[in-house]
């Protein structure tokens, strides 16, 4: 199933299914928004916050995302997949905005 995220920062939007991270749906179809860094969990480039919306997350690292940023709804859209639609702010830099 796939689910909508939109990045509040820039109102636009991408397709990402369940299977997919949030950073890989946004590459998949040529869009950025989110800056892009490791991919893996590591770098701490993807930082972002979730703001609505239902996910799951796979291991981050601490030197990036603490415990209590987690909590909060701050993650690595490597490391996140979607369970509903999404509404996620950047926290990083947002050098460009997606392009249709």
């Amino acid at each position: 199933m796939s689910f909508q995220i939109t990045i509040e920062d820039t109102g636009e939007t991408f397709s990402c299914n369940e299977k997919k991270h949030l950073l890989a749906g946004m590459l998949q179809l040529g869009k950025k928004g989110i800056p892009v860094g490791c991919r893996s969990g590591g770098c701490g480039v993807c930082k972002v916050k979730i703001l609505a919306g239902q996910y799951t997350s796979k291991k981050m690292s601490r030197d990036h995302v603490t415990e209590e940023e987690e909590s909060q709804g701050v993650v690595l859209a490597c490391r996140v997949f979607p369970q509903s639609d999404v509404v996620l702010s950047v926290i990083g830099h947002l050098h460009k905005a997606i392009t249709r």
